[in-house]
């Protein structure tokens, strides 16, 4: 590292490390990004649902441990790029009510450090970033928007188009979904059918690597290395300072010394990042004092629904176009019963024979034919011994324990109900659960009061002026809409500040 010493190091290249990174390169910064997985190839099987999803190709071999102690291999995705190589493009705005506390039936849904009109700049910079197509102006719950998006919606296909028609004749609201995708003339998407789930080797997905990265990666002063896993980091004597981060490289373990770290390795490994960098005098972990770091994980309440027409073969090649936010504050008469609607990308039998084996294999080939599919999300209130936990024989622990679980029920039934009278004579729900941590949030929380939080409205840390934790760790809720935006939208007000004061400030002396 005598070579490199760098100014910056980045832990993680998903949308908070590689949004800090954007903001941070060019300002003369030397800045290093520590991935631990490769780059992910670009092959047949990005889109071969039964190597996707039977085989697990790209899902890491890691094995974690329920509460319960019983053991399985989570939904986690190590590539440059994190998990937005497979997330479904959605890329939503929070709503001002939710920067605000909010009382729920299961809990408290706790305020944010700073409004929505503080974070509205950079969610305006971050879809200009990502390609965002939506259209504003049609959805009843819209927050404030200081401009249109930066590209149009995506239209909808015939079914998805029918379906928007139904929903509106009951007197609801369906809008064109914000989607990070590069679709239209001269665009790379080739509507091949997988998508949500799914990476792209076309590169017509707008992830962290895509419309991120790379252009970062151009400046002279930022750096890559791939395959290197953080395990800790190392505190000073006095433990006020991150001094270095412990990194293990091509089997061997190097120590890589900066005056300033971002962690950006997702909610649940950021945490456990900061649980295994205990020390005598910190034996909690690093940022930990109001002992909040591990605890409250949120993961949403996440719903799927197969709307099943018997004898309509759906050939929709790319359906996430719609969503309804009708019920996104209450259901009539139930205002606790409440979440967002989207669209699912298309399930195909692999998909379903992955979760359900037990189904024959041509019978959940035409469930994939026969159905079109949705999801149904909720807000998961957040609690304290909901948390994650780093085990002496280097584990990891799970105990997720959602509230919020009554309500989403009555949400999700209204739904099918909803459904129903759109013409599906069958509908078909399956419950997502931590297995599938795609929307983890929330295990290093910020807030104003250091005794309750482990971070500032900055991302900084309370108790070590030089470490920034940027990831969906931050959440001090997690909302009913897709993490990815605020995210990144956050990381770059972080990166923005970073930028403007990082030669003369404190936090490089």
């Amino acid at each position: 590292m005598t070579e490199i010493n760098p100014d910056i190091v980045i832990v993680g290249s998903g949308v908070g490390g590689s949004a800090v990174a954007h903001q941070l390169a060019g300002s003369g910064a030397r800045i290093l990004i520590l991935e631990r997985g490769d780059f992910l190839p670009k092959e047949p099987q990005n889109s071969d649902a039964d190597a996707v999803f039977i085989q697990s190709r790209y899902r890491t071999k890691d094995i974690w441990q329920d509460s319960e102690g019983c053991h399985f291999r989570p939904g986690q995705y190590y590539f440059v790029g994190g998990h937005t190589k497979f997330y479904g493009t959605a890329m939503f705005r929070f709503r001002e009510r939710d920067f605000d506390e909010n009382q729920l039936d299961d809990g408290i849904s706790p305020g944010w450090p700073f409004s929505y009109d503080e974070l509205e700049p950079y969610y305006t910079m971050a879809e200009e970033l990502f390609g965002v197509r939506g259209q504003a102006g049609d959805d009843p719950t819209e927050p404030v928007r200081s401009g249109a998006y930066p590209h149009a919606a995506i239209p909808h296909e015939p079914i998805i188009a029918n379906l928007a028609n139904g929903l509106s004749r009951q007197g609801l609201h369906p809008f064109k979904m914000p989607s990070a995708i590069d679709f239209g003339t001269n665009g790379t998407c080739r509507r091949c059918g997988t998508c949500d789930a799914f990476a792209c080797r076309f590169d017509a997905k707008g992830d962290a690597e895509t419309k991120l990265l790379r252009p970062t990666l151009r400046h002279a002063d930022v750096t890559l290395w791939k395959s290197a896993q953080v395990m800790r980091l190392i505190p000073d004597e006095n433990g006020q300072r991150i001094v270095a981060a412990e990194v293990l490289r091509g089997g061997e373990r190097l120590r890589v010394k900066a005056p300033l770290f971002i962690l950006s390795a997702g909610a649940i490994n950021s945490a456990l990042i900061l649980l295994r960098s205990k020390t005598h005098n910190m034996p909690e972990g690093l940022a930990n004092r109001s002992g909040v770091v591990g605890r409250y994980l949120m993961n949403h309440h996440l719903t799927g629904l197969m709307g099943i027409w018997p004898f309509t073969h759906n050939k929709t090649r790319f359906p996430k176009t719609m969503s309804v936010n009708d019920f996104y504050n209450g259901l009539p008469g139930d205002p606790m019963a409440r979440g967002n609607i989207q669209m699912l990308g298309n399930i195909s039998g692999p998909m379903i024979s992955s979760v359900f084996p037990q189904i024959p294999k041509v019978a959940a080939n035409w469930l994939g034919r026969h159905s079109v599919d949705f999801l149904a999300m909720s807000e998961d209130p957040p609690n304290r011994e909901s948390r994650v936990l780093a085990l002496e024989d280097g584990g990891v622990q799970v105990s997720y324990r959602p509230r919020g679980i009554k309500e989403h029920d009555r949400f999700v039934n209204h739904v099918k109900k909803t459904l129903r009278q759109v013409g599906f004579p069958m509908v078909i729900r399956h419950r997502f659960g931590i297995e599938s941590p795609s929307h983890q949030c929330g295990t290093v929380r910020m807030g104003y009061n250091p005794n309750k939080s482990a971070l500032n409205d900055l991302c900084q840390a309370h108790s070590h002026p030089n470490l920034f934790v940027v990831d969906a760790g931050f959440f001090p809720s997690s909302a009913a809409l897709n993490p990815a935006l605020t995210v990144a939208a956050q990381a770059l007000r972080v990166g923005a500040n970073l930028r403007s004061r990082w030669r003369n400030d404190m936090l490089m002396n």
